[in-house]
């Protein structure tokens, strides 16, 4: 017979277990009630504002609600690259980082989007006689719901993956089952696969280039506060300028189209106010702190706040392609039974479709994998993630100037193994080798088998550069047999 005590304790135990439970029942339904009430409000708002157009009027609210539901799949997955660095350093609470990443992406996906747009929905596939404009319409909507289910189902196992390969996938597989291998651009398919070796190779390289010259610079002198007070001005102009460059030359083109010689001129002015302006700040700061790695890191936190502004912003100029590029494409052909049109004109409210349901996705489920991406790879600390959040904006601004849909995950990761690798290289123990004849008693015996033991530390975890490159490679054949399968069963109806 149990004790009164025991059977309290087991009460207590039933109890606590049942309001996890309702926590964690809660925690699924309200996000997911949210989801459906966004997507519902799309159904009317688009159906609302197309009521003229007959049977195609439900053809743009299927694609609308699918188009929506993709937005949020990106806001709750791909999003966390951008913000996962800032959390795991300490910096941005989850909850700082959702707010600013909401409002930078939704920015740049509504100033900056719309050339990335027409790739994703004109480049890959290149329809001509063989697919009418009814098929093409279903190789769309097959591509864009394929996505966003891959996408879904990664987020659920906690699998940051490529957006950008789950679109370009399901373009890819339901293009060849609507028309065959003839029907890709393979032209495009080789730019956009060369890009996805390339980014993240030149997203490490980058991020760990300027880790190094931190470390080299500032972190490494005997006297880091006056070296701080030298070069964090340097840091923080030279991402004034990329910003300035990438907005003369993208965000502000509706208003002014500058030559070469202009936006050169643009980013050394930025470069200059931006070095100017926080010089004030990093003196101030400095006067307060002490001369230790940990106070200096301290000075990286503001920078790196506006370093991970600014990717959301590229991220939301870049990837709100994934989520409004086949939308986009299918309503183009609304109005024309006969043809195809070779150019895409992109709405506005496709644009902001797009630009809230990353917002919104982000809010809803992106914190679970903000803490997979900046705390599971290596450790960061503000310094290593301000060259993660920098190396990957700058690399993503690029991609978007040049209207490569490359992927943000890639570069993001790239960055964070690129510091991880640096750091395990130059911040593991001496190892000093014996010399001949030499003979260690012994005290000595140990010390060199803990220094050899502590050399051989590893401070990014390899385990993950598998999954990853695992999860990389399987999203494109995965979406696109979904989308395949999906058209077959779309033409069946």
């Amino acid at each position: 017979m149990k004790s009164p005590e025991n059977r309290y304790v087991n009460d207590l135990r039933r109890f606590s277990f049942g309001q996890k439970q309702s926590q964690s029942i809660r925690g699924i339904i309200v996000p997911v009630g949210l989801s459906l009430l966004f997507l519902a409000l799309v159904a009317v708002f688009v159906g609302g504002a197309h009521t003229g157009l007959g049977e195609e009027t439900l053809l743009i609210v299927i694609a609308a609600v699918i188009g929506g539901y993709m937005a949020l799949n990106i806001g709750a997955n791909d999003v966390a690259n951008n913000m996962g660095p800032a959390v795991g350093g300490r910096v941005l609470t989850v909850f700082g980082a959702i707010v600013i990443a909401a409002i930078c992406e939704s920015a740049g996906a509504l100033l900056a989007g719309g050339d990335v747009v027409k790739t994703v929905s004109k480049g890959i596939i290149a329809p001509g006689g063989d697919v009418s404009v009814v098929d093409f319409r279903y190789l769309m909507l097959s591509a864009l719901l394929a996505a966003g289910l891959w996408i879904n189902l990664a987020t659920i196992l906690s699998a940051p993956v490529s957006t950008t390969h789950s679109i370009v996938g399901g373009v890819l597989g339901a293009g060849i089952a609507a028309a065959g291998v003839g029907l890709v651009n393979w032209g495009t398919m080789a730019a956009i696969a060369a890009s996805w070796v390339i980014s993240p190779v030149f997203g490490a390289m980058v991020a760990a280039l300027l880790l190094y010259f931190i470390k080299v610079k500032i972190l490494n002198v005997p006297d880091r506060l006056s070296a701080a007070h030298r070069w964090v001005p340097v840091l923080i102009g030279l991402m004034g300028a990329a910003f300035a460059a990438y907005m003369a030359m993208k965000g502000l083109k509706k208003i002014w189209k500058p030559s070469l010689f202009e936006v050169f001129a643009f980013a050394v002015a930025s470069f200059g106010a931006s070095y100017f302006l926080s010089r004030p700040y990093i003196t101030k700061r400095v006067a307060k702190l002490e001369n230790s790695k940990k106070d200096i890191y301290r000075l990286f936190d503001l920078p790196l706040i506006i370093g991970a502004a600014l990717l959301s912003f590229a991220h939301g100029a870049n990837d709100v392609a994934n989520a409004v590029g086949p939308l986009a494409a299918i309503v183009s052909t609304i109005g024309d039974q006969t043809e195809i049109a070779s150019k895409v004109t992109i709405p506005l409210w496709v644009m902001v479709v797009g630009a809230f349901g990353i917002a919104l996705g982000l809010g809803l489920f992106g914190p679970k994998l903000i803490a997979v991406v900046g705390e599971k790879i290596t450790r960061l600390n503000s310094p290593r993630a301000y060259c993660v959040a920098l190396s990957a904006a700058v690399t993503v601004l690029i991609a978007t100037t040049l209207g490569l849909p490359v992927s943000s995950t890639h570069i993001a990761v790239g960055a964070v193994f690129g510091v991880g690798f640096l750091r395990e290289y130059s911040e593991n123990p001496n190892r000093k080798k014996l010399r001949p004849g030499h003979r260690l008693n012994a005290t000595s015996e140990e010390a060199f088998a803990s220094r050899s033991l502590r050399s051989k530390r590893r401070l990014v975890r390899r385990r993950f550069v598998l999954s990853i490159a695992a999860a990389w490679v399987i999203t494109v054949p995965a979406s696109a047999m979904l989308a395949a399968t999906i058209y077959f069963a779309l033409q069946l109806l």
